[in-house]
């Protein structure tokens, strides 16, 4: 064992030759390292500061593994123009992890302006990527918090050549998770449960050589997971492509770093709200179109747009303009309209409300239904999401559905594929497997219960969806007070365009 040298008036003891770090350790040391904050932080937002510190170390312990693999290659005859090659990203001299633990007072505004300076560095593929914090308000983050955050990190050696890219995102993925947890209702607006991430996925069924983009991509789950998916495969990432639109800062370079960590090179996050301001265009400034397209947007988003799709300049509305109060309708329309011709496929997670609300969102899913492109509709557990304990569903849309399956939709109920748990229920992936096998057979297996429904049926249902009309076997006493009165209100909607049509008739027809 060696002594580092005391830093900051601390001292650390380091092993003097370091080995890889197993999963479960490394997992625990960042776990610590993230508690440090525990006080003066607020839970909720640990993320803010331990993923950029993270990536940063990261960045740091990378440059320096090249710059060792450049000595052992060229020796006394390195250069600055033949090291450059060897490194991913450029560090500017004064803006290394060293550098940062040589300092002792100011800690913060100095980090701010390393962390800017690589930025700078790296323009087209590190700007914007450690976030807005504010690494100098002492308010915030008190200055003996930040040390022992650094000092923490300090101790870890990320080096590629002892922490994987599969380990170290792996890790990534652990605290996103934890966060969640710490963060409870919070963690909505950026984590999804990494087994309704899987089922999607899967349903999907990314290949090697498709473009991936998720329009709500928050920490960028969706996108890391369709890249895994492709591996598990066999697969390569070379000619993949993946997109990500966010609207909040801090979330869309946690998704960046994400893809990062998990060695997803040829992949675009942008900042911005995909309703009112979709990033993706193509150079004629239509919407880009993709081969997969899958997202879990926020639930029945208000304040969405209404007033600019009224007059979309994409074109998105094509079955109509979703309720001002209600934007589930918006984003589906977006995501069909992101389809690629042909071979396209979309996922998205959405609350039950859209299966059988009427009104606007009534004929919008009448419309839907008639294009026939809506392949499948998947009941989801109830209480899998943090953000709400109502069940979810997905819909699932193809560009070209199969022939067999050409006027008809696959109602699945996976409502009663779960384990409960002490705060969410869980799916296992034997959970996820029996959903996936019911989705992709013509012929759905009895363990997941399934119906092929004409679109003939569902018209003499008044376009309805909602799951317990075509399978009696959904769990409707589990069905919980919020969904049970958006039904009712779904139900009273069409009670009263009933009786609004009765009426015209008998007006036609001379009655009063």
């Amino acid at each position: 064992m060696t002594e580092a040298p005391k830093e900051n008036g601390l001292t650390n003891v380091i092993p003097a030759e370091q080995t890889g770090l197993s999963q479960s350790e490394l997992e625990s040391r960042l776990w610590a390292a993230a508690n440090s904050l525990r006080g003066p932080v607020d839970a909720a937002d640990f993320k803010a500061y331990i993923f950029p510190l993270l990536f940063f170390k990261r960045i740091c312990d990378a440059w320096d593994d090249e710059h060792e693999q450049a000595l052992r290659d060229y020796g006394d005859s390195l250069d600055d123009v033949i090291e450059a090659d060897y490194h991913r990203f450029v560090v500017p001299e004064g803006c290394h992890w060293a550098d940062l633990r040589r300092l002792t007072e100011n800690i913060g505004v100095a980090l701010q302006r390393m962390l800017q300076h690589i930025e700078q560095a790296n323009p087209e593929t590190l700007a914007g990527v450690f976030g807005d914090v504010q690494w100098g308000n002492k308010d915030k983050l008190p200055e003996v918090a930040l040390l022992n955050l650094i000092e923490a990190f300090g101790s870890l050696d990320l080096s590629p050549s002892r922490v994987g890219n599969d380990v170290l995102g792996n890790a990534y993925e652990y605290l996103l998770k934890q966060f969640a947890d710490a963060s409870g209702q919070k963690a909505g607006e950026f984590f999804t449960p990494r087994a309704v991430v899987r089922l999607l996925t899967r349903i999907l069924e990314p290949k090697a050589t498709d473009s991936v983009y998720d329009p709500a991509c928050g920490s960028g789950g969706m996108l890391v997971e369709a890249a895994n998916e492709v591996l598990e495969a066999g697969g390569s990432l070379a000619q993949m492509r993946f997109y990500g639109q966010e609207v909040n800062l801090t979330t869309a370079a946690i998704a960046r770093m994400n893809l990062y960590l998990h060695d997803v090179e040829d992949a675009k996050v942008l900042r911005g709200d995909t309703l009112r301001d979709p990033k993706f265009r193509d150079a004629h400034g239509r919407l880009e179109r993709f081969d997969v397209v899958i997202a879990n947007p926020p639930f029945s988003l208000k304040n969405w747009g209404a007033d600019v799709w009224a007059n979309d300049p994409w074109s998105r509305a094509t079955c109509g303009v979703p309720p001002a109060s209600t934007g589930d309708f918006a984003w589906v329309q977006h995501m069909v309209e992101s389809m690629r011709p042909g071979t396209g496929r979309l996922g998205v997670v959405m609350p039950h409300g859209v299966l059988f609300r009427g009104g606007a969102e009534g004929r919008i899913r009448q419309c839907l239904i008639e294009h026939d492109q809506l392949d499948a509709v998947v009941g989801l557990p109830a209480n899998l999401f943090y953000s709400t304990s109502i069940p979810a569903c997905l819909l699932i849309f193809r560009a070209t559905k199969r022939q067999e399956r050409r006027g008809t939709v696959l109602v699945v109920d996976g409502s009663g594929r779960f384990t409960k748990g002490r705060n969410q229920n869980q799916m296992s992936e034997a959970d996820v497997g029996a959903i996936v096998a019911t989705c992709r057979n013509e012929e759905p297996g009895e363990e997941v219960p399934a119906r092929l429904v004409e679109h003939t049926e569902i018209k003499e249902n008044g376009w309805d969806l909602n799951i317990s009309r075509y399978l009696m076997t959904v769990a409707g006493e589990a069905m919980d007070v919020p969904t049970a009165l958006a039904a009712l209100r779904g139900a009273q909607a069409r009670l009263h365009e009933a009786e609004a049509k009765l009426d015209e008739r008998l007006k036609a027809a001379g009655y009063e």
